[in-house]
């Protein structure tokens, strides 16, 4: 009997099942919609110097919207500030340009989704945001910057983000037909759009003019981990990690549990994070909550 997972030729190999709206959507970057002007400044600098610092602040303050994200995330329970901060600046100073930079590039994956949050770019978002925060806290026990990883996290997925900004509908689509068949997404996603979201992510940091360090990351990250040294890993363990958590973008069922993704990690970052699934998913929430969209 044929299996229902997969269609098979006598004359070649197995193809994936037939997706919806077969028929191939043409990709065109510059016809998505621009990603905000300020969070893309804080991709391209990566550097930290005090000038950076004072760039990105003046950058900021020129946005009402981000101003008051970032006054408000600067006031929130997750930095503790032991007095009200009132302005851009002093949230900046005191926040310092790493942290702004994460705060400003994850609000602004949030309003590049503004338009079409429906759940399952509600789902992207909060996918993404969850891979940084496990990547960030993974690296501090790894001899890996934590701040690149939390922006790699971020960004490890943007192509997924752009591939359903384009065809939202067709998107959600796609992925209930993923899960109920209990099929690959890359192979589906090349079908219906011509390349899957890992090479769309690719094309978008070119197109962006972002660092070239991001590359690998938006490229490689659903591939095993061949060594547990270095971004591209740690970024890859906090993506199955992430999902595994319950941040996953599909409710499919995880291939490896909590116990089995830990063990691939550097013993010192092992040891320090928490033995209890649940305990490190409630962690994230609450971070997550403190950015999430209203």
């Amino acid at each position: 009997m044929a299996s229902a997972m997969q269609t098979s030729d006598s004359n070649g190999p197995r193809k994936p099942p037939s997706m919806p709206d077969p028929l191939r959507i043409a990709w065109a970057p510059d016809s998505l919609p621009p990603f905000p002007a300020v969070a893309l400044k804080a991709m391209r600098v990566m550097s930290g110097t005090d000038s950076s610092l004072r760039e990105l602040c003046d950058i900021v303050r020129t946005d009402p919207a981000f101003s008051a994200e970032i006054l408000r995330v600067a006031n929130s329970p997750l930095i503790a500030f032991p007095k009200e901060i009132n302005s851009v600046l002093q949230a900046s100073m005191l926040l310092g340009f790493r942290r702004l930079r994460s705060i400003v590039i994850a609000v602004g994956l949030r309003d590049y989704l503004k338009n079409s949050f429906a759940e399952n770019m509600r789902s992207c978002w909060r996918h993404s945001i969850a891979c940084a925060i496990v990547a960030e806290r993974i690296a501090r026990w790894s001899l890996v910057d934590k701040d690149f990883v939390y922006t790699a996290g971020v960004l490890h997925d943007i192509g997924r983000v752009a591939l359903a900004t384009m065809l939202p509908d067709s998107y959600a689509r796609l992925l209930t037909t993923v899960v109920e068949r209990s099929t690959d997404l890359l192979p589906a996603e090349r079908e219906l759009f011509g390349l899957d979201h890992c090479q769309a992510g690719r094309a978008l940091i070119m197109e962006w003019q972002l660092p070239e360090a991001f590359i690998e990351i938006t490229s490689r990250h659903h591939e095993p981990v061949a060594q547990a040294n270095g971004a591209t890993p740690v970024i890859q363990l906090s993506c199955v990690l992430a999902d595994t958590l319950g941040f996953g973008v599909t409710s499919q069922r995880q291939p490896c549990s909590y116990t089995e993704i830990l063990a691939q990690l550097p013993e010192r970052a092992r040891q320090r994070l928490p033995g209890q699934p649940e305990e490190f998913a409630a962690s994230v929430a609450q971070e997550i909550d403190v950015i999430q969209w209203a």
